[in-house]
């Protein structure tokens, strides 16, 4: 049977010389190979019609971690923290995510992609969460600590996620300042961290959409990561 060709999104970034790239880091690669999947890149330079043309030939998305999404798609607060805001990455991702969530297309959503999710949906977030969220853990921890374990997420008994993790305690890394605030009509949470924030998102009518608001690319010497990952692949390939 061929493997499943997952899309998975990217940033733009520019090299020593400063000419633009299309960046993705290999752990994202990584995990999906391991899984059984085949990663196939979908860079933000696309014309709609092209970056379409590709999605229908897709059996999933993974929609990667990254900068911050303009406030224009969820009336946001704006705060001097909000950086690497992408007009091209946010038009190709928010129009594939509601392209997929109609289809009924598999998707994974990491830190960025579950704030994509939410907000593709009609959800907000918090624009910076340590300002913004009454007690909140300090959820960024960038650099070198991407395998870090600094906080656990309790994710619900009764949840599809929990039947993916196949654990209902897990301990994660996090790499983010902002966060899901208001969660979308049709989209549900189903994991916290100890002060309250939203870490896991499903929508329970789709055939697959799952999106976690840590990294578990990095994290996949877990169990549970490796299931997460594995419980993607398999769904791309029915």
């Amino acid at each position: 049977m061929p493997k499943p060709l997952i899309g998975i999104t990217t940033r733009n970034g520019k090299d020593g010389d400063r000419h633009p790239t299309t960046v993705l880091q290999h752990s994202y690669i990584r995990a999906v190979m391991q899984a059984g999947g085949l990663p196939i890149l979908i860079p933000n330079i696309l014309a709609e019609e092209d970056f379409l043309d590709l999605y229908s030939r897709l059996n999933g998305i993974l929609f990667s971690g990254g900068g911050d999404v303009s406030l224009e798609y969820f009336n946001g607060s704006d705060h001097p923290r909000i950086g690497e805001v992408d007009e091209s990455r946010d038009t190709t991702e928010i129009t594939l995510m509601r392209t997929a969530v109609t289809d009924g297309k598999p998707v994974l959503g990491i830190c960025r992609g579950a704030q994509v999710m939410n907000i593709a949906m009609g959800g907000t977030l918090y624009t910076h969460i340590h300002d913004q969220l009454t007690g909140a853990l300090d959820h960024d921890y960038p650099g070198n600590l991407r395998k870090t374990l600094v906080h656990p997420v309790n994710v619900d008994e009764i949840s599809r996620s929990a039947e993916i993790f196949g654990e209902t305690l897990l301990h994660v890394n996090s790499l983010h300042h902002q966060g899901l605030r208001d969660i979308a009509p049709g989209v549900k949470a189903t994991g916290y961290a100890p002060d309250g924030l939203v870490e896991v998102v499903e929508i329970p009518d789709h055939p697959y959409a799952v999106a976690v608001q840590w990294h578990p690319e990095w994290l996949t010497d877990q169990p549970a990561m490796q299931r997460l990952f594995k419980s993607f692949v398999d769904a791309s390939t029915k």
